[in-house]
C-alpha cells in the first residue's frame, strides 16, 4: 500500500536491538540509583526508609552545588583542583567575620559577603592564571589549592571558629520551606538558573564551544578570555555557597570542612556524564551524578563499610564512568 504522495508506509513494528541500547544508555544512571538503593536495601532496610530517603536528598543537595560548579569549568576542558579548600578557605572566613560583627542574626549577611568575595578572588586569580598567562588548568589550581589550604589552615590556627549565629543553622540548615528542606531549595536554585545560562545564553553556549573546539571559537570571535575567567569565577562564588550551607550544617568554621569534595565533584561531573575533554554535558547530568554518588555514599556508610574501601570504590567508579563515556561518546 501506497500513501498518497507515492512512499512507502513504514509500518511501526517493536524497537530493535539497538534502540533499545540507546535507551538504556540514556537511562543508565537513575537505573544504576534504583539498583543501587535496592541492593543496600536487602543488606540494611534502613536504606530504604523515608527518613533515610529525605538524608540521602538533602546530602546530594550539597555534593550537586560542586558538582554543578565543577561542570562549568569542565565543559572547558579544564576543572578546579582548589574547590575543596576553597570551601574551607571560606567557611573560616565567613565565620570569622560573623564573629567579629558580633555573632548576632544580623551578621550573617558580613559572612555571607566575606565569603562569597574571597571566593571569587581565589576564581578571579585562576581564571586569569589559565585563560591570560596560559597555565594548564592542573597546575594552576592545584598551586592554588597548595595557597588556600595554608590561608585556611593558618588564620583559623587550625581550630574551628565557634560563636557563630543561632539564626545561621536554624534558617539554614534545620530550617524548611513548604516542608522541603532549605539546602533542597538551594540546589533547585542553583540547577535552574545554570540550566537557562547554558541553554539560553551567549556565556553558556560559548563554554560548549571552547570546550569542543577551542581553535574554531577563537575563529568564531568568541573571547575566551572573559569567558575562562567569568567560569572559575562562577565555580569558585558557587563552591563558597555550598560551604556557607555546610557551615550553617556543622555550626562552625572548619579549616579543614572541603575534605574530599574536590574529588567527589568531579566523580559526580563525570559520573552524570560531563567529559573531562570538554564540550559536553550540563547541570542536569551533575545533578543526577551527585544523586547517585550520595546514594552510593549512604549505602556503604549504613552497612559499615570502610571509609579507605569507600575511596576505592569512588575511584573505580570514576575510572568505569570515563570508559562508559567514551563508548557511548563514540556511537
Amino acid at each position: 500500500m501506497s500513501t498518497p504522495s507515492g512512499t512507502k508506509a513504514q509500518s511501526i513494528g517493536p524497537l530493535s536491538g539497538g534502540a533499545i541500547k540507546d535507551m538504556l544508555l540514556a537511562a543508565r544512571l537513575p537505573i544504576a540509583i534504583v539498583v543501587t538503593l535496592v541492593l543496600f536495601g536487602l543488606v540494611e532496610p534502613r536504606v530504604l526508609s523515608l527518613g533515610n530517603f529525605r538524608n540521602i536528598a538533602i546530602q546530594a543537595s550539597y555534593l550537586s552545588i560542586f558538582a554543578m560548579a565543577q561542570t562549568m569549568v569542565i565543559l572547558t576542558r579544564g576543572f578546579d583542583l582548589s574547590l575543596g579548600y576553597t570551601v574551607s578557605l571560606v567557611s573560616v572566613v565567613a565565620s570569622m567575620a560573623m564573629v567579629a560583627m558580633g555573632g548576632g542574626d544580623a551578621s550573617i549577611l558580613y559572612g555571607v559577603g566575606a565569603g562569597v568575595l574571597i571566593a571569587a578572588l581565589i576564581g578571579l586569580a585562576n581564571g586569569l592564571l589559565i585563560a591570560g598567562i596560559g597555565i594548564n588548568p592542573l597546575v594552576t589550581t592545584l598551586g592554588m589549592a597548595n595557597i588556600v589550604m595554608a590561608l585556611s589552615s593558618t588564620i583559623s590556627g587550625g581550630f574551628p571558629v565557634t560563636g557563630l549565629p543561632r539564626g545561621l543553622t536554624a534558617e539554614f540548615a534545620q530550617g524548611s520551606l513548604m516542608s522541603i528542606p532549605i539546602p533542597i531549595w538551594f540546589a533547585g536554585l542553583v540547577y535552574t538558573l545554570l540550566f537557562l545560562t547554558l541553554k539560553a545564553t551567549k556565556f553558556g553556549r560559548s563554554l560548549y564551544i571552547i570546550g569542543a573546539n577551542p581553535r574554531a571559537a577563537v575563529a568564531a570571535g568568541i573571547r575566551t578570555l572573559p569567558v575562562l575567567v567569568l567560569a572559575y569565577t562562577l565555580c569558585a562564588v558557587l563552591a563558597a555557597l555550598g560551604a556557607l550551607l555546610l557551615t550553617a550544617r556543622t555550626g562552625s568554621g572548619e579549616p579543614n570542612l572541603g575534605g574530599n569534595l574536590t574529588l567527589e565533584a568531579i566523580a559526580a561531573a563525570v559520573v552524570g556524564g560531563v567529559r573531562l575533554s570538554g564540550g559536553e554535558g550540563g547541570v542536569g547530568a551533575a545533578l543526577l551524578g551527585a544523586l547517585f554518588i550520595t546514594v552510593l555514599s549512604n549505602g556503604m556508610n549504613l552497612v559499615q563499610i570502610d571509609g579507605y574501601l569507600q575511596q576505592i570504590c569512588l575511584g573505580v567508579i570514576i575510572i568505569v564512568s570515563l570508559i562508559v563515556n567514551r563508548d557511548v561518546a563514540r556511537r
